[in-house]
């Protein structure tokens, strides 16, 4: 395990120790002192998978939002296809370097808590897109959180996810933890239709396998 990863599961463990187990993403983005390259797993570019999936779609006056949106790469090729675009995190830090990073940026880059957002957002957003904020919780707040994401979903809209995966009975005790295919079903169980499934492997070396999922509410 390479030392950045090492440091950041003592840190997570450290939060949660303290009964503060969502606290150790500020501390994280804040120990950066806006400095993007240490912030190691960001790619500073926008997820492939959401490109393809946007480049078929008409966003002519539709709102989408990011979840936990880190640095801001998926918010802006969001708003660059023409979506009306929120991009949350929960980390004020993040959000200054978002808005550091795109200063002339149209996308209303927020700090908010996915457990604890405005009630505005409940059913608003035509696209919803998670990558990787589940498999930064732990226990129940993973399940919780998904419900959350359910929420944000417009009559008719959609939730694009984006995340690492793991084969069904992992019982890895690894952090982060990917999503196996029962719990990223949880989003037919909270009532949505999936539309599309894409099981794959990044290119990375060696490469790491991900889902690409869409589910959709009906009208």
């Amino acid at each position: 395990m390479d030392n950045h990863r090492l440091a950041t599961q003592r840190l997570v463990q450290d939060y949660k120790e303290r009964g503060d187990p969502n606290g150790w993403f500020e501390e994280f983005y804040a120990r950066a002192g806006g400095d993007v390259d240490k912030i190691y797993w960001a790619d500073l570019a926008p997820g492939p998978h959401l490109l393809h999936w946007i480049a078929q779609k008409d966003a002519a006056g539709a709102h989408a939002i990011t979840v936990g949106c880190g640095l801001g790469d998926d918010a802006e090729a969001l708003t660059d296809h023409g979506y009306q675009v929120t991009a949350f995190d929960i980390s004020p830090s993040a959000i200054d370097m978002c808005r550091e990073r795109f200063p002339n940026s149209p996308a209303d880059y927020r700090v908010a808590d996915l457990f604890d957002y405005p009630e505005e957002w409940k059913q608003h957003f035509h696209l919803v897109y998670e990558c990787n904020t589940i498999q930064s919780l732990k226990g129940e707040a993973r399940s919780d959180a998904l419900r959350a994401i359910v929420e944000l979903v417009a009559p008719g809209g959609e939730v694009l996810v984006s995340c690492r995966s793991r084969k069904s009975g992992d019982e890895s005790e690894t952090y982060p933890l990917a999503l196996d295919r029962e719990e990223i079903e949880g989003f037919v169980r909270a009532g949505l239709a999936e539309i599309h499934f894409d099981a794959c492997d990044d290119h990375q070396d060696p490469p790491v396998p991900h889902f690409f999922a869409v589910y959709r509410r009906s009208n």
